[in-house]
């Protein structure tokens, strides 16, 4: 994405400095330039999630019953050698059910229903497929996911960042040269990055395998982009 914005008079661009205002005072025309650059790499991290849906006449049996069910999976996923500070209850619900009897034409209780759902941080992606196979056989009713993205994205967002801008100077002198100026000189930078975790850029759904084989997981890419904003004036 590109925002080019030519000033055909000069101007006076403010500069907010740590210690105090500072008025930079162009004299040539301005080119303002938003440019957004995205680095992909592997990623090392997978979110995943399992739920239990449990159904009862009572309310009390219901949650009980599901109680039972998701601490059975929730010990599997310990048991898989994934740290308690990765495992997250993620919502808790209970609601009553109900049938519509066609011939009476009125809604027709028949019991309550309770689920439980938690996320799980795999901190192994290659782990992913196995996991979730175990989860389903531990009795989970529900999986969500995989989610990619990358732990510490320091690295590819310092690589965005530099692109980024490198190519709004890039322009700015292409600019400056067909204006007839000799190049340009920065006024203002600011920077945006995608809230977050980096967006995912190419991965494939899990496949559901009911055979041997664990379910196939491929996490192909993820990229984290930066937009960067930056005003110049164009100088003789």
């Amino acid at each position: 994405m590109m925002r080019t914005t030519l000033a055909l008079a000069a101007a006076a661009v403010a500069v907010p400095a740590t210690a105090a205002d500072v008025q930079v005072t162009s004299q040539g025309p301005l080119v303002e330039l938003s440019v957004t650059e995205t680095v992909k790499a592997r990623p090392d991290i997978a979110e995943i999630s399992a739920g239990v849906t449990s159904q009862a006449p009572t309310a009390v049996e219901a949650m009980q019953k599901n109680a039972q069910a998701m601490d059975a999976v929730v010990k599997r996923i310990k048991a898989l050698g994934i740290a308690a500070e990765d495992i997250q209850t993620t919502g808790i619900n209970l609601g009553a059910q109900y049938d519509y009897d066609q011939s009476q034409q009125r809604q027709v209780f028949r019991g309550y229903q309770a689920s439980n759902r938690v996320s799980v941080t795999l901190r192994k992606v290659d782990r992913t497929g196995p996991v979730l196979d175990a989860l389903v056989a531990a009795g989970a009713t529900d999986i969500g996911g995989p989610n990619f993205s990358i732990d510490d994205d320091t690295a590819p967002r310092a690589q965005a960042r530099q692109a980024a801008f490198q190519k709004a100077q890039a322009q700015a002198n292409e600019y400056a040269r067909w204006a007839g100026y000799t190049g340009v000189r920065v006024l203002s930078v600011s920077e945006a990055v995608n809230p977050g975790r980096p967006m995912p850029y190419a991965e494939r759904a899990v496949a559901a395998s009911m055979d041997a084989k664990a379910s196939p997981v491929e996490p192909g890419l993820v990229g984290t982009a930066v937009t960067v904003s930056v005003t110049f004036e164009m100088t003789r």
